[in-house]
């Protein structure tokens, strides 16, 4: 049985830590920050991120990524978008080499426009690379309640080496060879939830946060056209699941704050009360970059980024989205 590496221990790759521990899995945590490898290890529970879930006792924690990448065989990399980059900087003179390398954050790096398994291939680019995504909400993950992601790698060999050893009976991986879907679903769901939230806090109504889902998949479709994915693979796990699941729960980070947003609340003061990054706030200004050099068009995505990024009014931005041209539903 493989040794997990989770590489970041926010809520996410605490849940993943646990769900894999509960398995009979060996784990070891990588934790950046000390108290919250002090937390983890005196307490069992990780208080900042994840309160209120007792770990399971076999999970190793460290303050070392060159330990954890040292003693385990299969790394999940679970930092944040903006800071893979710096990770995989640490992770380079550390024993990685030839050990699979899964890429369990969401998001676009802003600098640059690129997916992270294109920041990987930069970075790190022997290591074999795969994608985990799908609607999964930390805190059920940790709770062993049932759920279902995308794994998506262009290796076969080495998707059904991280399917054995990464499903459990309460985390079912659905395959794919599609990394680039994956990923797009992945990062522009963020974006989408923001929106819908945005709406829901305006009191807008369940008839337009279904049609702002609806046409946000379709985003996702010609973006992933035109990069050369498969717009089926936004039907799965990675693009469908997830947008439902993270535009219609105050769970979501991104929707509760889009939320908070169509209720008059400022960007700044919302996220200076989270601990947690709000993924799709970056990648919403990383989107732009990206549809720009596809020559994509992402209205409900602009429209976001004109929201956070460009000090457009969430009132401007819903009456300029319903002045928009009629299209045919299935116009790309």
């Amino acid at each position: 049985m493989a040794k997990i590496g989770v590489i970041g221990a926010g809520a996410w790759g605490t849940a993943l830590a646990q769900v894999q521990a509960k398995s009979g899995r060996e784990v070891i945590l990588w934790a950046r920050e000390p108290e919250v490898h002090q937390a983890i290890t005196e307490k069992g529970e990780n208080t900042t991120y994840l309160p209120g879930i007792q770990l399971e006792p076999s999970i190793k924690v460290t303050q070392s990524i060159s330990e954890m990448s040292d003693e385990a065989d299969i790394l999940l990399l679970v930092t944040p978008a903006q800071y893979i980059r710096s990770t995989l900087d640490s992770l380079r003179s550390a024993t990685s080499e030839g050990k699979p390398l899964v890429i369990c954050s969401k998001g676009i790096e802003l600098d640059t426009g690129l997916l992270l398994s294109q920041v990987v291939k930069e970075e790190l680019p022997e290591a074999s690379c795969a994608v985990m995504t799908g609607p999964s909400f930390a805190r059920e993950i940790a709770q062993g309640l049932p759920s279902a992601v995308t794994l998506a790698t262009s290796d076969r060999d080495t998707a059904q080496y991280l399917s054995e050893n990464l499903a459990s009976k309460t985390l079912r991986p659905y395959l794919s060879e599609d990394v680039l879907g994956a990923q797009i679903g992945g990062a522009i769901k963020n974006v989408v939830a923001i929106a819908c939230g945005a709406l829901y806090g305006k009191k807008m109504g369940e008839n337009a946060r279904a049609a702002l889902m609806t046409r946000g998949i379709a985003e996702m479709g010609r973006l992933a056209s035109a990069m050369g994915a498969k717009k089926e693979t936004l039907m799965g796990m990675c693009g469908l699941g997830d947008v439902v699941l993270t535009c219609s729960s105050l769970q979501s980070r991104n929707f509760s704050l889009g939320v908070m947003l169509g209720e008059g609340r400022s960007l700044k003061e919302i996220m200076l009360e989270r601990k947690s990054v709000t993924e799709g706030v970056h990648t919403a200004k990383a989107l732009m970059t990206l549809a720009n050099k596809n020559a994509v068009d992402m209205p409900i995505c602009e429209a976001v980024n004109n929201c956070l990024n460009e000090g457009v009014s969430i009132e401007d931005a819903i009456e300029e989205m319903l002045n928009r041209p009629f299209a045919h539903e299935n116009s790309h």
